[in-house]
């Protein structure tokens, strides 16, 4: 569902009703914050967001998930989010390739 390379980060099936991917730069990330999922923050949205602060891509795993990321893009709104399998892991290598942008 998402890929994390060192040049980009990849959301896939993130445009609705579509499916496409969403294509990041790294050096357009500014930063990123991270939350846990409650039942009023998204956890049961499988697509899209209660609030427009920030979009989700679809996965059908989300229910089952505890962190979710949204990421600061400067001139992107809604700020694109993600609920990552491994979260802890995925945000160790997120900011080693942030400082090396």
């Amino acid at each position: 569902m998402i890929q994390l390379d060192r040049q980009a980060i990849t959301l896939r099936r993130y445009h609705f009703p579509s499916g496409t991917s969403k294509v990041i730069p790294l050096r357009s990330v500014r930063g990123y914050r991270t939350e846990s999922l409650g039942l009023l923050t998204n956890r049961f949205r499988i697509w899209g967001s209660l609030d427009m602060r920030r979009w989700l891509p679809l996965d059908l795993w989300r229910p089952t998930k505890s962190t979710l990321v949204t990421l600061d893009v400067p001139g992107t709104r809604p700020s694109p989010a993600f609920t990552p399998l491994r979260a802890k892991e995925f945000v160790a290598v997120l900011d080693e390739l942030l400082e090396h942008n």
